[in-house]
């Protein structure tokens, strides 16, 4: 990284960190080499403003040429280095790496196409995901072209998982997603996910729409104590507390409350018919 000293505010050398362009890194590097030349004044001797004096253009262009220099690979510095004004080193990068008016297009086109096949994957935080949004923005303003919040918004809300289609439907409804801000959506979802989250905490499962989905573990820890409930049943069906039985349906066998009919010890009511037929056939 590059350090070129300036002259900034009260004329106190100021080092300007430069990141190194690799050819790899083209948009990111011109977001920030531009960032950091306006924030010292010397912005203007790379793309003059209609009405900037020519002497200030001159008196800046020496100091942002070199710092447009320490920012470069040494085989793209050797490519640039006969271009006298910062101005054209500038514009040498920029017909290198953006291209004429055809590979822009077309660099346009994939971009359009990586836009139209984002989708949040499962299990991916929502600030990564939307990150790459953002990050596709910037990539379109250096190609010359825009990606509005409206644009981003659609493919936030068409894309997000099913577990944050409730706030999707709230947000569609009471926002107008042709004008909301980007950065207004992604902190409603954000909101709303971080509020079920602490939901699923507290009702210790996961939650899939009203009901209340427990874990392989619960649903075996309460198998086996059904299983143990029963055996004490079977063992000493008399010693069965009052509210158990209670609890338990009236035994369609014979009568009694406090068990079923599959586990009365009576006689079964069909068999007993069935003896009584059989008598009266023998008298």
């Amino acid at each position: 990284m590059a350090l070129v000293p300036h002259g900034g505010a009260g004329g106190s050398a100021v080092p300007l960190s430069c990141p190194v362009l690799t050819g790899d890194n083209y948009t990111i590097w011109t977001i920030k080499v531009e960032a950091n030349l306006d924030a010292q004044g010397l912005w203007e001797a790379v793309v003059p403003a209609e009405d900037a004096a020519a002497a200030v253009i001159a008196k800046k262009d020496k100091p942002a040429r070199a710092y447009l220099l320490g920012g470069l690979a040494e085989d793209i510095l050797l490519q640039v280095s006969s271009k006298k004004t910062a101005a054209e080193v500038w514009a040498s990068l920029k017909a290198r790496f953006v291209g004429a008016d055809s590979v822009r297009a077309a660099r346009l086109s994939t971009l359009r196409g990586d836009f139209d096949r984002f989708v949040m994957a499962d299990g991916e935080a929502l600030d990564v995901y939307a990150g790459k949004i953002s990050g596709m923005a910037a990539k379109y303003a250096s190609l010359g072209a825009t990606l509005d919040d409206a644009e981003m918004v659609k493919k936030l809300l068409d894309t997000v998982p099913d577990d944050l289609y409730t706030a999707v439907a709230g947000i569609e409804q009471f926002c107008d997603v042709e004008t909301v801000c980007f950065d207004e959506v992604l902190g409603r979802l954000k909101a709303f996910q971080e509020r079920s989250t602490r939901r699923k905490v507290a009702l210790g499962g996961e939650r899939h729409g009203d009901q209340l989905l427990l874990t392989a573990d619960q649903w075996e820890a309460r198998r086996r104590q059904r299983g143990r409930d029963h055996a004490h049943d079977d063992d000493d069906g008399s010693s069965v507390a009052s509210g158990a039985r209670g609890r338990r349906g009236k035994c369609h066998n014979c009568g009694i409350r406090g068990h079923f009919a599959r586990d009365c010890r009576q006689p079964r009511k069909e068999k007993a018919l069935l003896v009584n037929v059989d008598n009266e056939a023998l008298l």
